[in-house]
């Protein structure tokens, strides 16, 4: 039998010596560009190097070079265009490089980020970043994770004087900034998943996240970017006041408190771009079953460019302006892939607003819609089964019914070019000039030139069209796609979203979400069980991973602690001892006590109606939930209701995918936990040699000091 073992052991290791790194993909992106591959037993650790066609390789910052728990992936972010390639470099416990294993990747080619929109208008470096996409001279880079959103620091002079303080935490931070003293670019990368929770305070509490300036139109020199496909804030979104220069990109808002992203109050010269705008939390109001909204933009902010992003099934995609506007302000969306959203794309009040090179995808409700005295360039758009492509108040097609049907407001003015209408429905509706000159949904311009006549009014409000467009003292340089082309543009590699289109996957079914302006369940389950598979950086132990990774890669197996630990509680900090689950409810301290492997914990979550605990598990897993001493609790486990058959203990086998635990009847939980059921894993290992193997719990089996540990078929070695 020993004989057996160690030959077992040596075809191992000799397996080993023969896996060779390998990459799985490469691929550039907009100023950015991303390399993965697959993890060797050998390597703690990997350094990723960058160059271009010209240059010397570049070592990579640690924190872009990430474990995702069966494989790795690294991203240079900030470079110019042009072509790159990465050379990967396995490193052993040793520190040592593993020379024969070292990997180079094809090129890939970089594109610059479309910067046309009044953003950059006389404008030039928003954010952290110089308009070649790199980083500004003096920029401060901040990498955020779900682990240290708390805990992150950064000096900020706070005083005429320059003297300078350490501030402690991301919305700390960024307070800081409000003195007006420190305009020093920082950008905050974001790695993964951040929940609500996860974040040291939130100032806004309609919001979440608030980027205010001292005075309006403060110089800021902010950026909050997403690294890689799969970034992603939770629970929360941004407000932003007072603030120019600021500059958001490349990351996921799920599940917001009210708006995903708010320009609330004198911005100017902001730039939102290949942002991935999901459900906000459920309003009062009825309009308000996905959230109040999507990207609002008012109260005197100006020079705007919100390009490229993608609004998953959004309920009101975007207000734009108040009545409170001084100017025309000048706004621009361009590249947006309206994903099935209903309406307000935008609706638009006071400002000058030019929209262009939109994808208007099963568009329920309508898509542009002008009122209170504002000007529309609605130009070389694709509006797929969108049944009222614009519409101005109190006029056309928004009172063909007799009475209005977006707005009760006086009209404002579009003008109308190169747009494509594709699968017209048979409520398909587009009124121009040339069938009424008085109730006409827009202006259609016969050239992209073309000055509409001051003849042409609102019915209410006697709104003329301004003409900005063809004003060169106005209007910005740019370069336009056919309308034709719009789709593959706006899906494609360079398109609309997150890098590579985001990590989450849906797939909307035309024939029901084109006319359905319904919350969309499924659609909404999804994000709320939603996780990333980013476990951390290599060869640091919780070095910012989303909780259940161990952040330190294949290699040596220490202490004797489970690889991924499950086991979660409450305390009076009202949340739960790990975030691994995602916890919505009520705790209590007063509901009785329950008894686990001879603690004692008096804390619990409620189980009432709105109580939801979501996580998503990767194999097959039994859940343990424990509740109140002497309790005969049950639960919903993904709908299904289940109830105890051992005492105030419920034990339930669950399948790997996403999980919803609700209440059933009400009841008091006060400890859950998982355990693998996965089969096909063992420990091999050689009995004459001592020191631990551990099994899934961290329980020793054996005590080789020489062995191979095979989890879910990663292997380890132990030395």
């Amino acid at each position: 039998m020993r004989i057996k073992t160690l030959m077992l052991v040596m075809l191992f290791v000799s397996m080993s010596s023969f896996a060779q790194i390998s990459i799985k993909e490469t691929q550039g992106w907009f100023e950015s560009a991303f390399t993965t591959w697959t993890l060797i037993d050998d390597a703690t650790d990997y350094h990723v190097y960058y160059k271009d066609a010209s240059s010397e390789y570049i070592q990579l910052d640690k924190q872009l070079v990430r474990n995702y728990g069966t494989y790795g992936r690294a991203d240079v972010v900030g470079i110019k265009a042009g072509t790159y390639q990465f050379k990967i470099v396995p490193i052993n416990a040793n520190d040592a490089e593993i020379a024969d294993q070292v990997i180079e990747t094809p090129s890939v080619a970089v594109k610059a980020n479309d910067r046309g929109g009044f953003a950059h208008l006389n404008y030039s470096g928003i954010g952290a970043y110089n308009d070649d996409g790199t980083l500004k001279e003096n920029a401060k880079v901040i990498y955020v994770t779900a682990a240290n959103a708390k805990t992150v620091t950064c000096p900020i002079v706070i005083s005429s004087k320059g003297e300078s303080q350490e501030f402690v935490g991301m919305q700390s931070i960024i307070n800081a900034k409000q003195k007006g003293y420190d305009t020093t670019p920082i950008t905050f990368r974001l790695l993964g998943t951040i929940e609500y929770a996860d974040m040291d305070e939130l100032m806004s509490s309609a919001e979440g996240l608030q980027i205010k300036g001292s005075k309006a139109y403060s110089e800021m020199n902010l950026t909050i970017e997403g690294v890689g496909n799969d970034a992603t804030i939770r629970g929360f979104g941004i407000l932003i006041r007072n603030s120019k220069s600021v500059e958001l990109r490349n990351f996921a808002v799920m599940l917001c408190l009210d708006d995903c992203i708010s320009f609330d109050t004198a911005n100017s010269n902001c730039w939102v771009h290949n942002i991935d705008f999901f459900y906000g939390k459920t309003g009062s109001a009825s309009d308000q079953a996905k959230g109040d909204g999507s990207l609002d933009c008012k109260d005197d902010s100006k020079y705007m460019t919100f390009s490229y992003n993608r609004f998953w099934d959004s309920g009101k995609m975007a207000l734009c302006g108040m009545k409170s506007e001084t100017g025309e302000n000048f706004i621009t969306y361009h590249h947006n892939w309206f994903d099935h959203s209903d309406s307000r794309h935008p609706r638009v009040r006071s400002m000058s607003v030019h929209v262009y090179n939109n994808y208007f995808d099963g568009v329920s409700k309508y898509g542009v819609g002008a009122t209170t005295a504002s000007n529309v360039f609605v130009e070389s758009n694709y509006y797929r089964n969108t049944n009222r492509p614009m519409m101005i108040a109190k006029q056309g097609t928004d009172i063909a019914g007799g009475t209005t049907t977006f707005s009760g407001e006086d009209g404002g003015m579009i003008k109308s070019f190169g747009n494509h209408y594709a699968e017209k429905s048979s409520n398909f509706r587009l009124v121009t000039q040339k069938e009424s000159a008085t109730g006409f949904d827009c202006y259609e311009a016969t050239t992209r030139d073309e000055q509409v006549p001051a003849s042409y009014v609102t019915l209410a409000g006697g709104t003329t069209y301004n003409n900005f467009d063809t004003d060169p003292s106005k209007i910005y340089s740019y370069s336009v796609d056919e309308a034709i082309n719009v789709p593959t543009v706006v899906t494609g590699q360079y398109g609309a979203g997150r890098m590579q289109h985001g990590d989450f996957v849906w797939t909307f079914n035309n024939s029901v979400d084109d006319a359905s302006y319904a919350l969309n369940d499924a659609l909404k389950s999804a994000i709320t069980n939603y996780r990333s598979s980013f476990v951390g950086f290599f060869n640091d132990d919780n070095s910012g991973g989303n909780p259940g990774g161990d952040g330190d890669g294949d290699g040596d197996i220490t202490p004797p602690q489970p690889v991924d630990s499950y086991e979660c509680f409450f305390s009076s900090d009202k949340k739960p001892s790990n975030s691994f689950y995602t916890v919505i409810g009520n705790y209590s301290n007063d509901k009785g006590s329950a008894t686990v492997n001879g603690v004692v914990y008096d804390w619990c979550l409620k189980m009432e109606s709105a109580t939801s605990i979501t996580f998503t598990t990767t194999e097959k897993m039994k859940l343990t939930l424990v509740f109140a001493n002497g309790s005969t609790p049950n639960i919903k486990v993904n709908g299904q209701k289940v109830s105890s058959t051992a005492g105030n203990i419920i034990e339930v086998e669950l399948e790997a995918g996403s999980h919803e635990l609700k209440k059933a009847d009400t009841n008091n939980l006060f400890y859950i936990n998982l355990t693998s059921l996965s089969t096909g894993i063992e420990s091999i290992y050689d009995e004459k040699k001592d020191g631990p193997i551990f099994d899934l719990s961290g329980k020793v089996v054996k005590n080789p000091t020489r062995g191979i540990y095979i989890r879910n078929g990663k292997k380890f070695v132990i030395n």
